[in-house]
């Protein structure tokens, strides 16, 4: 192991909230290490190859559509961390399904988020309905936000960032947003109405109810795509729906490496890497603590290994 992300994901595993785990269980699915040793079939991957896993560990091999390699049909393929141990140790097993090639040009330590949070947004907003040129929001700028508009502002999207107070301003337009809207001086959705509406909203900060009032700040047939994970029920009425045939959809990374490899190659080439706050192993605890409670400086990062 070389590096493992520490994921809002791992708090399923940390406490407790998925009751078919089997315990004691190692979190961490944000994974890059090198190949140390390999299976007696194992043919295309060699030792000492750098990989990583992210959500997506491979396929359950027990549903039919495991069987006949359908593995995005699947809704219980292995995931690090939860279904077997993951990465916040110094050597893991995994399914060779799961391992995604890093590039060269990636330190370990910044390619680690990109396997689940780099993807999910990289992955939401490359499916969205927004074409190039189109209004797309980032509502939030933290671990998951700070992604979002480095890849709307890459894959060609008028980029607004969303976010509480004046000192994230800077950062906001570092990152590559054209626009920036203080949600502690201004109302996101007159603001976005101004503008004529977003054509896609990424909603990446876990608050039900500010997510929810966005839903007003689409234009027609605009898309509110929630990748956080809010832990109280939103409302929502259909008369937002209907006016202005709105959508409202989750999304996660479909359970596929390519999602992964796709993912770190287009940053590579455009650019994007996430901010991160490096831990030692011994500190795992530490820099779980700081993720759960927002203090990390956007993503956490163990490093593992020299």
């Amino acid at each position: 192991m070389e590096a493992c992300g520490i994921c809002h994901g791992d708090a399923i595993t940390k406490e407790g909230y998925y009751p078919d785990i089997k315990y004691p269980r190692v979190p961490g699915h944000e994974v890059i290490g090198k190949v140390d040793r390999l299976g007696s079939k194992v043919t295309f991957w060699k030792i000492g190859q750098r990989v990583g896993v992210g959500w997506y560990g491979g396929p359950c091999l027990k549903c039919k559509a495991c069987m006949r390699g359908e593995l995005s049909s699947c809704e219980n393929f292995l995931t690090p961390g939860i279904s077997f141990d993951g990465g916040y140790e110094e050597y893991m097993v995994v399914s060779t399904q799961a391992l995604a090639i890093i590039p060269d040009e990636f330190d370990s330590l910044k390619a680690s988020p990109l396997m689940c949070a780099g993807r999910t947004t990289f992955s939401a907003l490359r499916n969205c309905n927004a074409k190039a040129g189109d209004l797309v929001a980032i509502q939030g700028l933290g671990g998951l936000g700070h992604l979002g508009v480095q890849f709307a502002r890459k894959l060609g999207f008028k980029t607004v960032a969303l976010s509480r107070g004046k000192d994230k301003e800077n950062l906001a337009y570092k990152l590559g947003a054209h626009l920036y809207i203080d949600t502690e001086s201004f109302d996101p959705v007159d603001e976005l109405r101004k503008l004529g509406g977003a054509k896609v909203i990424l909603a990446t900060a876990p608050n039900s109810k500010d997510i929810s009032a966005l839903i007003n700040g689409l234009g027609f047939e605009g898309q509110l795509i929630i990748v956080s994970a809010p832990s109280e029920p939103m409302q929502i009425f259909p008369w937002q729906l209907f006016r202005g045939r709105h959508s409202v959809k989750g999304w996660t990374a479909r359970p596929s490496k390519n999602e992964s490899e796709d993912a770190l190659n287009f940053s590579v080439i455009s650019g994007v890497l996430p901010m991160i706050e490096v831990f030692p192993l011994e500190q795992a605890a530490l820099a779980y603590e700081k993720m759960m409670t927002a203090k990390v400086h956007f993503r956490s990062v163990l490093k593992i290994g020299d």
